[in-house]
């Protein structure tokens, strides 16, 4: 495997980074980087651990990093988490109010524990944190659920000053999206599983639509949803497919949720290297994060509409005895 540390990898330009991954040898990862500069969103970084904590350290090779910012990857534990050398020196500093480095996560405990440590360390006002727990607690509840990932889920966030916003990153090398959601449905393509995970009331563990007591298929839709009601991108990644979701025009007043993700305003694709597992990246700007109740009181009225319509359509089918 091969991957390239780019001088520019976010949300919004992310696809030549996927696009350049070398998934094809799994037995070894080489990573390289920008000579002059590599600035990632912490998905990046997320993705970088998750494929190197399946090998050995005698199996990854990290290049002379030159870069005035090469810094950045051991502050976030890339080297450290991997077990390989870094020549890299830094003086060590709270972190407090700028970044969450990487982390896996194994069990609802550890996921406690992360959300409880985290909130502090961004020094975020309630109205603000509330989203921020939902999103990471739902992601990484997907992949202890569902993912049977052998590395856990692998987290990474960052606060960036200048656009007031929180970028987050959760990543697995599990089962993907499509094995997960064949369970219960049909999904011929992985692109197809990236679009019934995000409608709904439809998942993996049951038929039933609007799902069970315990899982209701709502989680990925409410963070999509959050992103969308805030302009920010979101993005999923599995198998060979990416769905991104896109910012919507600021100048617009209201922001119309959509159940189906493809009526969003959005980029998608199915010819990208293949990822054993889900990737996950949102980014969140505080200056116009809503009253998280208001906001999941607006998105549950969504959801529960859709859950009705489609139970509506299922009982429309011609039942032949």
């Amino acid at each position: 495997m091969k991957m390239h540390l780019s001088n520019s990898a976010f949300l919004g330009n992310i696809d030549p980074f996927l696009r350049g991954l070398d998934t094809s040898d799994p037995a070894k990862l080489e990573i390289t980087a920008n000579k002059k500069w590599i600035s990632i969103h912490p998905v990046v970084l997320s993705m970088a651990a998750a494929l190197g904590l399946n090998l050995r350290p005698s199996d990854i090779k990290c290049e002379k990093l030159e870069a005035v910012s090469r810094h950045y990857l051991k502050r976030m534990g890339l080297f450290k988490l991997l077990g390989i050398e870094s020549d890299i020196r830094i003086r060590e500093h709270e972190p407090a109010g700028r970044f969450i480095p990487l982390t896996q996560i194994y069990n609802s405990e550890e996921l406690t524990r992360f959300i409880t440590e985290m909130i502090p360390l961004l020094h975020l006002e309630p109205k603000q944190a509330e989203p921020i727990k939902y999103v990471v607690s739902e992601l990484v509840r997907n992949v202890l659920e569902h993912a049977q990932s052998s590395c856990g889920a692998i987290v990474a966030a960052q606060y960036y000053k200048k656009s007031n916003t929180i970028r987050i990153g959760i990543v697995d090398t599990g089962v993907g999206i499509k094995k997960t959601i064949n369970q219960s449905h049909d999904a011929p393509t992985h692109l197809e599983a990236i679009r019934l995970a995000l409608i709904p009331g439809i998942t993996g563990t049951t038929k039933k639509e609007g799902g069970t007591e315990t899982n209701a298929g709502a989680g990925l839709f409410f963070i999509k949803s959050i992103a969308q009601i805030n302009r920010d991108f979101f993005m999923i990644y599995s198998g060979n497919a990416m769905f991104k979701l896109l910012k919507s025009a600021d100048g617009r007043k209201h922001v119309r949720l959509e159940a189906d993700p493809f009526k969003n305003r959005h980029s998608k694709g199915e010819d990208y290297p293949f990822w054993n597992g889900t990737v996950v990246g949102i980014d969140i700007s505080l200056s116009k994060t809503s009253e998280f109740s208001v906001l999941l009181d607006l998105i549950r009225e969504v959801y529960i509409k859709t859950v009705r319509e489609r139970k509506k359509e299922g009982y429309r089918k011609p039942r032949f005895i």
